[in-house]
């Protein structure tokens, strides 16, 4: 490390802006001269942090003070004084610095950042797999629990894991001994000593790898264990997307839809405590429970949420990541979806007005929810022709007109009646079962 005055003796450039940028920059994985624009950046700087393989592989300015990352908390500390100083501040990151990168904790510190990205390694890895990779989840187990990481390559057919010492291939290889897994492990990407090797977990857990390391990890298409080709990488093959089971979301084991967003950690089917409501004007969460599942919510759908009241049945497809538009009269009640929505830290679009006529000009659902409305909101809803569309009701005679409306637009419809008990305590420690009132939940899919 370059002896080191402190920053703030360091003259600026005359060149440099009243506010000072520390500029990241990513230095490829895949082994491509730097970015265009490190050169100037790196001329100007005063200051240059990175790893000690990227400073060495860069020319820092002869006035320039470096520091070689180690712990974090001191580069933090020096490039905050350097932007009140106006010193022009560089730091070297490898990849595309925004991916489980440094710029995260750039950002977290408050300083002004400009990023010039380069090839990732997780592309890199993709690239020399010859893979694409719009469909894969990128996970990272590096300066985290391992186990989450390691339960996605056991969930997903297409995963990218960036790995740790301690957290890398043999470990995680070990961790899929018993799935259906292939893997492909790629040493020091863009380097003299790059290694990509195909391997099945068994293999990856009898072996040492160097750091760094991506690991790919794909479903496999042959017998759980099968090894790969003797081709390497090209002989892989992810689950066949022809097969009689295969989701219609994916080829050949990639999504060809928007990776779908991960399920919320406080789950779903939330007990009412977890919303604002009024005179228990919420669907209960057995009957949430049963409506979310047939409206089916993800990345890349829209869901009407029609007289949605508390905004509940709305609030869960939008933690399932789906778009969200709820449609209420009351505007106390748009409100309180509001709110809701915001304790939740989900989107949902609030559109005040009376079904039908509220609905004219929205853009077209995936599925609709309708809590709330006649025969007329019903009729008004399958016009627009969504997928599915569910509703709840607690009125027997509303049944078989509903019924009725949806086979004659088309829909094949199925219900059921929910109708469940909740454990409520008695005085001296006793214990009863409290009815809920019974509710019908119909479900139409268009054919």
């Amino acid at each position: 490390m370059t002896p080191v005055a402190s920053v703030a003796s360091v003259t600026p450039a005359a060149s440099v802006d009243p506010v000072s940028v520390v500029t990241v920059v990513g230095l490829d994985a895949a082994g491509s001269p730097p970015h265009p624009a490190l050169a100037p950046v790196l001329a100007a700087a005063g200051l240059v942090v990175g790893a000690a393989r990227h400073l060495a592989g860069v020319s820092v300015p002869a006035g320039a003070d470096t520091i070689t990352l180690g712990p974090l908390a001191p580069a933090l500390r020096r490039l905050a004084e350097a932007v009140d100083a106006g010193v022009p501040a560089v730091v070297l990151a490898s990849g595309d610095p925004g991916l489980f990168g440094i710029v995260r904790r750039l950002r977290a510190t408050g300083l002004p950042l400009r990023v010039v990205p380069a090839v990732s390694s997780v592309a890199a890895a993709f690239a020399r797999a010859g893979l694409p990779w719009d469909g894969a989840a990128v996970v990272s187990a590096h300066g985290r629990e391992p186990r989450p990481a390691l339960n996605a390559c056991r969930a997903l057919p297409l995963v990218a894991v960036l790995t740790a010492p301690g957290a890398g291939a043999a470990e995680l290889g070990a961790g899929l001994i018993g799935w259906s897994r292939r893997l492909l492990v790629a040493e020091h990407l863009g380097t003299a000593a790059e290694r990509v090797r195909a391997v099945t977990p068994e293999q990856a857990a009898a072996e040492t790898w160097a750091d760094p390391h991506v690991l790919l990890s794909l479903a496999n298409s042959g017998p759980a264990g099968s090894g790969p080709t003797d081709a390497g990488f090209a002989g892989f093959r992810p689950t066949d997307a022809g097969s009689a089971d295969a989701d219609p979301g994916t080829v050949g084991g990639t999504r060809v839809d928007n990776q779908p967003a991960a399920a919320p950690a406080g789950g779903w089917a939330l007990p009412e405590s977890r919303y604002v409501h009024r005179d228990s004007m919420i669907t209960k969460s057995e009957v949430r429970a049963l409506a979310v599942a047939r409206l089916r919510p993800r990345l890349g759908r829209l869901i009407w949420d029609i007289g949605a009241g508390s905004g509940s049945v709305g609030v869960e497809c939008a933690l399932l990541g789906a778009a969200v538009l709820a449609v209420e009269q009351d505007p106390t009640s748009a409100a309180t979806i509001r709110d809701n929505a915001a304790t939740h830290a989900v989107d949902v679009r609030i559109v005040v007005g009376r079904a039908p006529a509220a609905l004219d000009g929205l853009p077209e659902p995936d599925a609709v929810f309708v809590g709330g409305g006649g025969v007329d909101v019903l009729a008004a809803v399958v016009a627009r022709r969504p997928e599915r569309v569910v509703l709840t009701l607690a009125a027997l005679d509303r049944v078989a007109p509903a019924v009725g409306l949806l086979r004659a637009a088309g829909y094949s419809v199925e219900g059921s009646q929910l109708s469940a008990a909740r454990l409520t305590d008695l005085p001296g420690g006793s214990i009863r079962l409290a009815a809920t009132n019974p509710v019908v939940v119909l479900t139409g899919e268009r054919q």
